[in-house]
């Protein structure tokens, strides 16, 4: 169950509890609770250092909890051994900040990657499966070309091509907007919505870009010190009466108000 909030229904694709992390003196996670029902978008937010990445770390298997339970899809990750977690992470898309994309690779031979080394499928069924897969994002033109001569825009839809192309559960999506400009960003919303429209994903995005939170996502949590203190619907999380996420609110409307001045500038 999420710290506060509306208790989501139906099955869980990702149930965190009591979830404990300290690196040194440092308590990165202080008891987080957090629900995903399946099929659903969760955006994560907070301020740097709130423990969100720490967090998703643990959902990946990459991080073992001091104390505290992480299921995915109704496993406990904490127990699995490395085989098991193997099988978990098959479950998993992931989405990172710089896409991770091989800059000795096309863009084709970046998507089939996942396929080569995870199944046994022949170089023609790869073919027609990344061929689909790169269709579905508006990448079929792209296919010869590598990393360093696509826009930002396009290394994002490769870099979603690939983490969807064995058809995961469960979406990860590590900041996938930092630094982007709004035209970009706006393409990686889509992107986002494609997941759960086309795959029926369940989504799990950390974002400090709260218009593109509020867009996307069926439920919204915001992890303050180490907990997520709110949890919730859109419109829930914008009447929340917590004292950080109405200081989250005013700092983000402020820095927008700021870059709109500095625009109008120049």
């Amino acid at each position: 169950m999420s710290d506060t909030g509306t208790r989501p229904t139906g099955k869980l694709a990702i149930e965190v509890r009591d979830l404990h992390k300290s690196f040194g003196d440092n308590a990165a996670l202080r008891g987080v609770n957090l629900e995903v029902p399946e099929g659903t978008t969760c955006v994560l937010m907070g301020v740097s250092g709130s423990g969100k990445s720490v967090l998703m770390k643990h959902i990946m298997g990459l991080m073992r909890p001091d104390r505290g339970v992480v299921l995915v899809d109704g496993e406990d990750v904490a127990k699995m051994d490395e085989a098991a977690l193997s099988q978990m992470r098959r479950k998993q898309g992931i989405l990172f900040q710089a896409n991770a994309l091989f800059d000795s690779l096309n863009v084709y031979d970046n998507v089939a990657f996942p396929l080569r080394e995870r199944t046994r499928m022949s170089e023609s069924e790869i073919q027609q499966t990344v061929d689909k897969t790169l269709a579905s994002v508006g990448l079929s033109h792209a296919k010869t070309r590598f990393p360093g001569e696509l826009s930002g825009g396009m290394q994002k839809r490769v870099g979603f091509a690939r983490a969807a192309i064995l058809q995961p559960k469960i979406l990860l999506y590590d900041d996938p907007t930092a630094g982007l400009d709004p035209l970009t960003t706006a393409s990686v919303n889509e992107i986002i919505f494609t997941g759960k429209q086309q795959l029926g994903a369940t989504s799990l995005v950390i974002t400090p870009d709260v218009a593109s939170a509020f867009g996307m996502a069926d439920n919204l949590a915001l992890m303050h010190e180490g907990r997520v203190v709110e949890y919730g619907p859109p419109d829930t999380f914008r009447e929340s009466k917590h004292p950080a996420v109405q200081a989250f609110l005013r700092n983000w409307l402020r820095r927008r108000a700021q870059k709109g001045g500095d625009a109008a500038k120049h």
